[in-house]
Parts: C-alpha cells; structure tokens; sequence
C-alpha cells in the first residue's frame, strides 16, 4: 500500500461575504480534491482540544497520529529537532520570533519577512549583549538562527539545579496578537521575568543596528526585537513505523514539520524553492513528492500558504494559494498514486485559520481519503460544509490517522 497525505495548512475558513457566503475552499478550483473526495469519503476532524492553544504544533501532533494530552510539551523543542539540536533532560528550547512592534502594538509577527540574512546578523548581536542581563545568561542562553523570522532561544541546564521555567510557564504566540496590544501577553508564571527581560532588552539592542537602518531605508518593516513564546523540553514520541508498520517522509518548508518528522522517525525531502511562503514552489513540492512514493511507503507533504495568506486576511492570496496546491501538489500526486495496485491518499489541514481574525481556531476541519478500501460515499466535492454534512466526525483528531492507515 502506497500512501499520500497533503496539508493545506489553515485552509479551513468561514463563509465569506466577499465570496457570496462561500468559503475560499469552495471557492476555489479544486478539481483534483473534489475528485478525490467522489473517489472516497469527506469527514471532519478535530485537532486542537479546548486545553490548549490552537496551534500548528498541537494541530499537527494531533494530525499525525499523536493525543497531545500525552505526547505535546512545547513547540520550541520540536523545531531544535529539526535542525539537529540535542537537547539534555535539563535543557529548554524557547521560540523566537524577530517582529515589528509600533505604539505596543503588533504591526509585523515577522519582521516583514526579514531574510535570514539578517535575522542572523540581528541575532548575533543580542547574543553579544546577553551578558547585560546577566553573566549566567550570557553562558547558558544561545540563539539559533532559522529561516527569516522564525528563530529559537537555547537555554542550557545544569544537572542537580532546577530550571528556571516550568509547564506552567505561559507564552503568547506573536500570529495570535496581530493588529494587537502585546501589552498583557508577555510571557507569565515561572522563568517569565528573563523572558521578558530579554524582550525588552531587544528593543535596545535592535534599535539602531545596521540592518534595521538599512531596511528602514529601503521603506521595509525593522525587526524592533525578539518574541520569546512555544518553550519546552523534547517531547518521546513512539515511532510512526512502530505504530503503523509504514515507513514514512515529509516535504515542508516548516521547522516545525521537519521536527515533527525526525522525532517520529521519517526522513525530510528538501525541495528547492520552497519557502514556508504564498511564493513556494507548489511544483516543486508535487513533483519531488511523486517521485519520493517510489521509496517510501507514506508521503506527507505540508503546505503553509494558506496559513500565511490568512494570516495577511488576504481572501484572493488564500484561493490562489489552494489552486495551486491542488494543480501542482494533489493532482499528481493522485496520478502517480494510481498507478500503483494498492494506495491512499488524505487530504487535511490542520486546523482552521480564519480570515477575519487573522490567526489560528479551534474547530473540525474538512478531510477527504480515498484510495484502495474505501467505500465511496456521496460527496461529490471537498469544503468545510461537505465535512459538516457527512456522518463521518473524529472528535479526537489523533484517532483520525489510525483510520486512514487501517480503514477498510
């Protein structure tokens, strides 16, 4: 058996005033998801349980296979997966991201889209002014510059001495406050008091360092500090091969999906030209994808345009975003698919990320499966009100990969 899954992420939305009450999903030119969806079946899920925030780490945990009552202790520590960084039982990694704040107020959750240039150049410098808070900060704290505005904080521990955070330690995702006060989000309980020194200390540092200059020259967004948000410790999940007998990998362009994928034992495929952005190689993705179901048994690729043009409230960025992940992702995915005796294919996001809030929600989400085993049933296209309408509801959202991988 031969398996796909495709993650449109935060592409569940609203009926849209603007689209005559239609969602962008039903708005949009979605031939090979409908076909699908008349090939097999249209559900719902729900991938972000009320106790926590609705995030793509929860989302996507849950998305995978995972209950994040048992497996989800913080988003940070998965993206140091990513990129290689072991963490010690004693360690935390924390978020970082650099964003544009004006009158308290948060104008940019990313900088502008600063490149990675500077957000490394603009990191290096606060790590040469940590020792202002502290010479225990400046030999236990490290950033770790990412891609543009997506960076992480290290903080190393020491056996025998406790940390300075804790689970109860509170955060605020910077996408969840755009267009927003920050002044009653800064991080909260134990451990927040650095957190927020360091922000603050930022603002100084940043202020009128040479990239921030520059880009004020050239009319773009400075970076007027660091967001510290999304700590934790490195969660033990069980293989996926183990549960599901199925080797697996995944194409993204996200830290937090690779993470994801090492920690759960499936390679990443590097795509060139993908970007984590609305200007991603869709082609690119669909192709390698492809190619890639010749050597593995399962094949996830994930797809953040949709989420960033929702985070814009960018309605017509939105259904672009889903026709080309459906022209040049689903679609030959399903042909290639189709040439193999056995396969299956699953089509989901992760969780809905409305235009008019401009961040991520709790709620179900629409999914269509179809391929060998699957009796067809009468949805004829894939959208949020097609979900609602089928009898097929996965409340517990993480029950929802057993399903697929077993369904017959």
């Amino acid at each position: 058996m031969k398996y796909a899954i495709v993650i449109p992420d935060g592409c569940a939305d609203e009926p849209q005033e603007s689209l005559g009450g239609r969602t962008p999903l039903q708005s949009a030119r979605t031939p090979a998801m409908d076909e699908l969806a008349r090939l097999g079946c249209v559900g719902r899920a729900n991938h972000t349980p009320r106790e926590f925030l609705p995030g793509s780490d929860v989302a996507n945990l849950s998305l995978l296979g995972y209950n994040p009552h048992q497996y989800f202790s913080g988003r940070a520590p998965i993206e140091a997966a990513a990129v290689g960084i072991a963490l010690s039982p004693q360690d935390w990694a924390i978020r970082c991201n650099l964003v544009t704040i004006e009158d308290q107020l948060m104008r940019d959750f990313t900088a502008g889209h600063i490149s990675t240039g500077e957000a490394r150049e603009l990191l290096a410098s606060a790590q040469n002014h940590l020792s202002e808070i502290g010479v225990d900060a400046a030999e236990r704290l490290e950033f770790v510059a990412g891609v543009s505005y997506r960076n992480l904080l290290i903080f190393r521990g020491r056996e025998g001495e406790p940390a300075p955070f804790s689970r109860d330690t509170r955060s605020t995702p910077p996408h969840d406050l755009t267009d927003g006060s920050v002044n009653q989000d800064f991080p909260r309980g134990p451990g927040s008091l650095l957190l927020a020194d360091i922000m603050s200390h930022s603002v100084e540092w940043f202020a009128d360092h040479p990239v921030n200059r520059a880009r004020r020259q050239r009319g773009q967004l400075p970076a007027t500090n660091v967001w510290l948000w999304g700590l934790g410790q490195t969660p033990q999940l069980p293989l996926f091969a183990s549960r599901h007998g199925v080797r697996g990998a995944m194409i993204t362009a996200v830290d937090l999906l690779r993470g994801l994928a090492r920690l759960i034992g499936w390679d990443c495929i590097e795509v060139p030209g993908a970007t984590g952005y609305i200007d991603t190689d869709y082609q690119g993705k669909g192709a390698a994808a492809a190619e890639a179901l010749d050597q593995y048994d399962l094949v996830c690729v994930h797809v953040e345009a949709p989420d960033e043009a929702s985070h814009q409230g960018n309605v017509q960025e939105k259904i672009a975003a889903l026709e080309q992940i459906d022209a040049h992702v689903v679609a030959p995915l399903l042909t290639k698919l189709r040439s193999y005796a056995d396969w299956r294919m699953l089509v989901t996001p992760d969780h809905p990320t409305p235009l008019r809030t401009k961040t991520h929600s709790h709620g179900d989400v629409p999914f269509a499966i179809g391929g060998s085993g699957v009796e067809s049933d009468e949805a004829s296209e894939y959208h949020e009100l097609a979900a609602s309408n089928s009898a097929w509801s996965v409340p517990q959202g993480w029950e929802l990969m057993t399903q697929f991988i077993n369904r017959t």
